[in-house]
């Protein structure tokens, strides 16, 4: 008698380990807070690299799928100095191993290819509580509940099952992305496109940083990063991202932010001043680099809810790697679900631990003293450690 899975969230993570159970035969119901799969925008583009996010999307049964939904291009990526010069190209040439997909598009696969009532919609996660013997009980914001077996915590930063696991709670790492969006930029806004190109841009200056990916047709997307303590974008007039602006408070928090880039290029100072949208504030939390637990029984976490980082191109592939994992554990010990999730735990603490150290290197080369000079010498592999083809997407390209 296999264990039922009770899944927290239906991101990529949640998604995929939902649908390697279903490839092995094993029932598992996903239960997410939104309303439904449209009741709000995913994200932009990620990069889905060959030895974590391609794996799991091969366990999932889904990677031709997911090639259909490749833009092609957007692997390449430039960087700029302030007055817009041109300090490092690369193409894409289609030999790089880190093709760009729209997460939305992505997660669409991963919930077509569910039986219909897998996931549970608007069912967001009140009180978790353990009822011994590994199974726990969780409470949904209207009132209703669920008992399960095992539980997993698929829920990303904010977690409401990681406190049956861990005392770990995300900090905020001093820095702040500022995002917004230009459409049909070609057009309306043609020296921003440009400045862009076909793939992602980087434009770095210590502390602080304009980034952007073209994701598909003429739009823009931006990341705009600021190293600065919360309470300055409380003055500056942002509100929290579920709430709306009002114009006049929009205008005034775009304009603070671009007054940061006095002196940049205008094309550059565009994708801020110019934008189609309001301005959304996007605070960078982290878990601490070697975050891990003892064993409890019948539950574990994945994704960001396990080890988030600050974004580096990596997230969306670790989530759905941690997915597709857990989920060959389980269908390989079916009478045994503690040794499966200690095998799985052990391998994902040594991963995530390792990726952690990975991640404050890349962040330091972007927003460090050396900035924009650390982030070319990845690229160029001038660096130490210095991955072929990094940085497509590491910050513009995934973000929360």
């Amino acid at each position: 008698m296999r264990t039922p899975v009770t899944i927290i969230g239906a991101g990529l993570g949640g998604l995929t380990l939902a649908r390697v159970l279903h490839v092995h035969g094993i029932p598992a119901t996903v239960y997410e807070a939104e309303a439904s799969a449209t009741a709000r925008a995913q994200g932009g583009m990620l990069d889905i690299h060959e030895h974590n996010g391609q794996r799991a999307l091969r366990e999932a049964g889904l990677y031709e799928e997911f090639r259909a939904l490749v833009l092609e291009g957007r692997e390449a990526t430039r960087a700029l100095a302030a007055d817009g010069t041109v300090l490092f190209e690369e193409a894409d040439d289609g030999t790089r191993g880190r093709p760009e997909v729209l997460r939305g598009e992505l997660r669409r696969i991963l919930l077509e290819s569910l039986p219909a009532g897998t996931v549970r919609w608007g069912h967001k996660a009140g009180a978790v509580r353990a009822l011994g013997e590994g199974r726990h009980e969780v409470t949904f914001a209207d009132g209703t509940a669920v008992t399960t077996g095992l539980l997993v915590g698929a829920d990303g930063a904010w977690s409401r099952v990681r406190p049956l696991l861990s005392g770990a709670v995300p900090e905020y790492t001093g820095t702040s992305f500022v995002e917004t969006y230009l459409f049909d930029a070609d057009t309306r806004h043609p020296a921003a496109a440009k400045a862009v190109g076909g793939g992602a841009m980087f434009a770095l200056a210590p502390g602080k940083g304009i980034q952007a990916h073209r994701e598909t047709g003429g739009t823009l997307h931006t990341y705009v990063a600021l190293r600065r303590p919360q309470e300055w974008f409380t003055d500056a007039g942002f509100t929290e991202p579920a709430e709306p602006f009002d114009p006049a408070g929009a205008a005034a928090a775009a304009a603070r932010t671009a007054a940061e880039f006095a002196g940049w290029a205008p094309e550059l100072t565009a994708l801020i001043t110019d934008a189609d949208t309001a301005p959304v504030l996007r605070p960078l939390y982290t878990l601490p680099a070697e975050h891990r637990w003892e064993r409890v029984p019948g539950v574990t976490l994945l994704g960001d809810a396990a080890h988030l980082m600050i974004p580096n191109g990596e997230g969306a592939n670790l989530a759905m790697y941690d997915g597709a994992e857990l989920g060959k554990a389980l269908a390989a010990h079916p009478d045994d679900t503690e040794a499966a999730l200690t095998r799985y735990e052990q391998a994902m603490f040594a991963r995530s631990a390792a990726e952690a150290a990975d991640t404050a290197d890349l962040h330091n080369r972007m927003f460090g003293d050396d900035s924009p000079h650390g982030l070319i010498a990845m690229f160029t592999g001038a660096g130490a450690g210095a991955p072929a083809g990094a940085g497509a997407g590491a910050g513009a390209g995934e973000t929360v």
